[in-house]
Parts: C-alpha cells; sequence; structure tokens
C-alpha cells in the first residue's frame, strides 16, 4: 500500500550514454516544474509484465518543463533500470511531479559533497546550486573506473579544481578520515552513493563526534553489503511463507502474496514499510538509511523494501494487521498499482 502520487503523462525527449551503464533521459512534462536539489521523480516502470514504480534523483529541471535523470543499468536490477533502458526518444511514460527528501540547506558556512558511483546524481544539482550561492564547496567524486565518471566534465566546468575524483582503478580511494578532519566544525557534509561507503562516513563522523545534524546522506536500495540472492520470509501469524527471489525486494514479494505492507519511499529511507524480526537464520543485509547502526545490529527491525537476508530464513511480524475475518479487497488503483484496502475502521 502506497500513499497517493499524483501522475503526470510525461515524453522522452532525448536519451544519451553518460558511460557504459549510465544512461541520461530528458523528460518533458506537460508545465514547468520546481525541481529542488536532492530531488526525486517516481517512475512507472513495468516489470515482467505487471506495473510498479521506481525512484530516480533529478540531475537537473528547468523553466521549459524539462526534468532530466540518469539511471545506471545494473546486473543486479530488480527490473526498473532495464525497463528504463527499453525507452526510446518520443515515448511516453507516467512519472511523478519532483519532490525532495534530500534537501540542502543554504548558509552553512562550508560544504562537503561527496558522490560513489550513481550517487552522483543528486549531488550534481547540489554542486550547481552551491556554486550560483557562491558558497565555500569542495566535491570528492569516486567511481569504479574512469569512464564510469558520469558528470566528471559537468562537474569539472562547473566547480573547477574543487571537484577531486577518485577512479578506484587507478589506485585513487577517499581518505574519509582526513577529508572529515578537514572539514571545518560547522561545515556540513552531503553524500549520495553505496551502503559500504555511507556506513564508512557515518563511523568516521561519530568518531569525530561531529554533530549529527550537519551529515546528510541518501544511498540506493540495490546497494548492500552482500550480493543480492533468494531467501525466504516467514509470517507465522498468517501461516505463511513467502520466498523472495533475488531480483525482487523483500516488499514486492509480501505484496504479491497477498500481504499488506504499508511503503512510500522504497529507498530504504522513510522507513514506514519497517516490521519486526521475530528471528533470523542467516545475516540480515540492512540496506537502509532510517535505522542507526546500532538499531541495525540489534536486528529486531528490518526495512522491507531494500534490506535483505544473505542466505537464509527471517521470521517477521507485519506492522499492518488487517483483519483475518473480512480478508482483503484488491483494486487497480489511479496509478495502475494493485493495492491492497482493508476497512479503516478495524485496529
Amino acid at each position: 500500500m502506497n500513499y497517493h502520487d499524483e501522475w503526470m503523462q510525461v515524453e522522452v525527449r532525448r536519451i544519451r550514454d553518460l558511460t557504459p551503464t549510465v544512461r541520461e533521459f530528458e523528460l518533458v512534462y506537460p508545465e514547468r516544474q520546481a525541481a529542488a536539489p536532492g530531488s526525486h521523480v517516481n517512475v512507472r516502470v513495468t516489470i515482467d509484465g505487471q506495473p510498479d514504480k521506481r525512484s530516480y534523483s533529478v540531475v537537473s529541471g528547468s523553466e521549459d518543463a524539462i526534468v532530466t535523470i540518469a539511471v545506471k543499468l545494473l546486473a543486479e536490477s530488480r527490473g526498473g533500470s532495464r525497463f528504463m533502458w527499453t525507452l526510446e526518444p518520443r515515448m511516453r511514460l507516467h512519472a511523478t511531479k519532483p519532490h525532495s527528501d534530500f534537501e540542502l540547506s543554504r548558509g552553512a558556512p562550508h560544504y562537503l559533497l561527496l558522490a560513489g558511483g550513481i550517487g552522483v546524481t543528486p549531488i550534481v544539482a547540489m554542486a550547481r546550486a552551491l556554486n550560483q550561492l557562491g558558497a565555500s564547496v569542495r566535491m570528492l567524486y569516486a567511481a569504479r573506473s574512469r569512464n564510469e565518471l558520469a558528470y566528471a566534465e559537468e562537474l569539472g566546468n562547473i566547480l573547477g579544481a574543487r571537484v577531486t575524483v577518485f577512479p578506484a582503478d587507478e589506485g585513487k580511494m577517499v581518505d574519509i578520515a582526513a577529508e572529515v578532519s578537514a572539514l571545518p566544525a560547522e561545515g556540513e557534509l552531503y553524500m549520495c552513493g553505496p551502503i559500504g561507503l555511507l556506513d564508512a562516513v557515518r563511523q568516521e563522523w561519530a568518531l569525530q563526534k561531529r554533530a549529527l545534524s550537519k551529515l546528510r546522506f541518501e544511498t540506493f536500495g540495490s546497494s548492500g553489503h552482500h550480493a543480492a540472492t533468494s531467501f525466504l520470509v516467514k509470517i507465522p501469524r498468517l501461516n505463511l511463507e513467502v520466498v523472495v527471489a533475488e531480483d525482487r525486494s523483500m516488499l514486492d514479494a509480501l505484496t504479491s502474496a497477498g500481504v499488506g505492507v504499508l511503503s512510500e519511499c522504497r529507498r530504504g529511507e522513510c522507513g514506514l514499510c519497517a516490521m519486526d524480526v521475530l528471528s533470523v537464520d542467516g545475516e540480515i543485509d540492512h540496506r537502509d538509511v532510517f535505522f542507526s547502526g546500532e538499531q541495525r545490529a540489534h536486528n529486531k527491525k528490518v526495512c522491507a523494501c531494500v534490506s535483505r537476508v544473505a542466505g537464509g530464513t527471517i521470521v517477521i511480524e507485519p506492522a499492518f494487521r488487517g483483519d483475518p475475518d473480512f480478508g482483503r479487497i484488491e483494486i487497480l488503483s489511479d496509478c495502475g498499482l494493485r493495492q491492497c484496502v482493508y476497512p479503516s475502521h478495524l485496529p
């Protein structure tokens, strides 16, 4: 079950390949869209013949109603990136208006931007905005190889020598401890990248006893500490067992099995789909940014939209209980997604 999104029909105006695995899409909206740095749009996709949605960061928005996003084709994709890569110019699809969950503050004495891989997409807009404001800003951009630095040239044009790239295949790695130490005490760090990089930054930030309010971040749900493999989910209260395939999320598998799960961001950020973990046989691969490191270590909660189990079985208790006597009513919503609806007066 998802909160309502306002869907609009958009047209793909232009497509260009930025790297061998990153493709940029210009989407033309029927009217101008305000897209603050850190904004996302949800896009309706079709996966295995079924409607679904995916969230993509906005690289840029313009006054002529064009919103630009970039999508990385992932080997471990759950189908969203594969669908996006089938699009061609002049095709139409449905997308939401840009909305921001990763807001850029104004007025900090210094900013440090950190991007890892495709995590550069929201950071480009932040770099552009901070440069226009004349802010004190530096940027670090890491990728597996130089040919995967999707926006390196544009960022160089925006920030000049204030951006440094770190291609891992050339032996260049970000010294996180040194970079955090060099950031002035009242400076703010904004980062987007894989969960391993994020964990390292959060750990160093805590070690240096920096204000949590000065660290802002997001990650992408496909990024984990383990490769995605299939696992089993058991729900004793419902006498139900659900197999989660390696290319599906726990949220999608549970929803398909008729289990009502509240959800919103599908990126492991809002915590709405979090549920109790009764037991686990195997290791939970927490891919969310909602819970703290301590909470994740306790393995008492899990975000169903992104987190997985690295081989084994997890026993859960969904937060939404519904009523087994009433059953469920399945409807096709106005956005084309099947939703489970329960009577609102039930406990």
